[in-house]
Order: C-alpha cells, then sequence, then structure tokens
C-alpha cells in the first residue's frame, strides 16, 4: 500500500485532519481553516475546523480506498491512464473538501 502513488499524502491529510475533527486545535494563524470569519469567532472557528477536518479525512481515506481496490504494481505498471486515475481520485476529493469548506464558512 506504501507504494501507491499519493499514499504517504494522503496519510498526512488523514492524520492532520484529526486534531481538527476532536476540537484540539485552539484559533490561530498557523494550522486549521484560517478565514477572517473563523479567526474572529471562536466558535465559527471549532465547528469549520470540526467539518473541514472531517471533510480532509474522508478525501484521504476515499483516496486510499481507491488505492487498495486498484494498486499501482510495484514493476513500474506503465499504464499512464490507471496513475492518472490516481492522481484525479487524490485531488477531486482535497478540492471538493476545500469547496465545501468555504461554502460552510461563507454561511455562517
Amino acid at each position: 500500500m506504501t507504494h501507491q502513488p499519493f499514499f504517504y499524502p494522503s496519510a498526512i491529510f488523514c492524520l492532520l485532519s484529526l486534531p481538527l475533527v476532536l476540537s484540539l486545535v485552539p484559533p490561530n494563524r498557523l494550522y486549521g481553516i484560517r478565514t477572517p470569519k473563523t479567526l474572529a469567532n471562536e466558535q465559527v472557528w471549532y465547528r469549520a475546523n470540526r467539518f473541514g477536518g472531517w471533510l480532509f479525512l474522508a478525501s484521504g481515506a476515499a483516496y486510499l480506498a481507491f488505492a487498495t481496490l486498484f494498486p499501482m504494481t510495484g514493476n513500474h505498471d506503465p499504464r499512464f491512464t490507471l496513475w492518472l486515475a490516481h492522481l484525479a481520485l487524490f485531488l477531486l476529493p482535497l478540492v471538493a473538501s476545500l469547496i465545501g469548506i468555504m461554502r460552510f464558512v461563507r454561511r455562517r
């Protein structure tokens, strides 16, 4: 599994999302969903970061599930389309998560 092209970035997203999901990260300018609204209101900060943490966790898990079902072989599989599918299944949920987070924060 660790030989999949986007395993490490996905695993990092999953790990970094856990403190957000558990509301362990206080308002700060380095880590979390940092917008003027979240930085101005502690309640919005925790709600947005919990929501964003779940989306990032789901995004990372979606790629890891795909990589488990459709692994790249260890012998440098020349199938470029499979690599593109891995890239798409890594980036699309991540971009969807970012859009969802921005919509969530805008409504608060």
